[in-house]
């Protein structure tokens, strides 16, 4: 729960001090401008507080990890959905309408995950967890996200280092395998997930590894 806070708000901070110019730069996430990012955290705000109220019954069918998908292909931004963000982000018009809608919403959502039961079953994406597991989940969103969001924005503050080590263990997890020591967190989340590509030294650090990379999270 603690880990899911300090990502959260850390992600929100990073947010609230971008100028008006920030959100017509490029994100980490491809063809999507910081706008459309920023866009696309309301909706996950919303995902979170639809699932704190959505219980479920049954036991468990995925915990923090088996939660996320892999997918085959990147997104082409076909998706009904992903297409409809960079729309919706521009209806926004200035900028401090999305600031205010994220601060608005993910301030909700950030009460409603330090009130939940970590205990407790809910229900999303046709899956069952505890909440702790979904809420951990999140950390591994929240801190990717943080990171498409400084993208191209070299002064901005990196994620906190707690959220970024326990982000890089979930995505150690899902790798199967651990990675290199000496590959900095960042680093170890943008090349595994697909967001850069390694250097020759890092491709020679990660060896065989390296072939099992590119984990596309849906």
């Amino acid at each position: 729960m603690d880990l899911f806070s300090r990502s959260w708000t850390a992600l929100r901070t990073a947010v609230a001090d971008l100028s008006d110019e920030d959100f017509q730069r490029p994100s980490g996430c491809t063809g999507w401008l910081v706008r459309d990012l920023v866009c696309h955290l309301v909706l996950d705000a919303q995902d979170v507080l639809i699932t704190l109220v959505t219980p479920a019954d049954t036991e468990p069918t995925v915990d923090a990890v088996t939660y996320w998908d892999l997918l085959a292909e990147p997104p082409t931004g076909e998706d009904p959905l992903d297409a409809l963000i960079p729309r919706l982000a521009a209806a926004y018009g200035e900028p401090r309408w999305l600031k205010f809608h994220l601060d608005d919403v993910g301030s909700a959502a950030g009460r409603a995950a330090g009130l939940a039961d970590p205990t407790l079953r809910v229900s999303t994406r046709d899956e069952v967890l505890t909440v702790g597991d979904y809420l951990h989940a999140y950390v591994l969103e929240w801190t990717l996200h943080h990171l498409d969001l400084i993208a191209h924005l070299p002064s901005a503050a990196e994620p906190p280092a707690e959220t970024l080590a326990a982000a890089r263990a979930s995505l150690e997890r899902i790798a199967g395998a651990p990675f290199p020591a000496a590959l900095r967190d960042p680093d170890a989340l943008l090349i595994g997930t697909g967001r850069r590509t390694p250097t020759a030294a890092e491709q020679a650090a990660l060896g065989d590894l390296t072939a099992r990379l590119q984990l596309l999270l849906g």
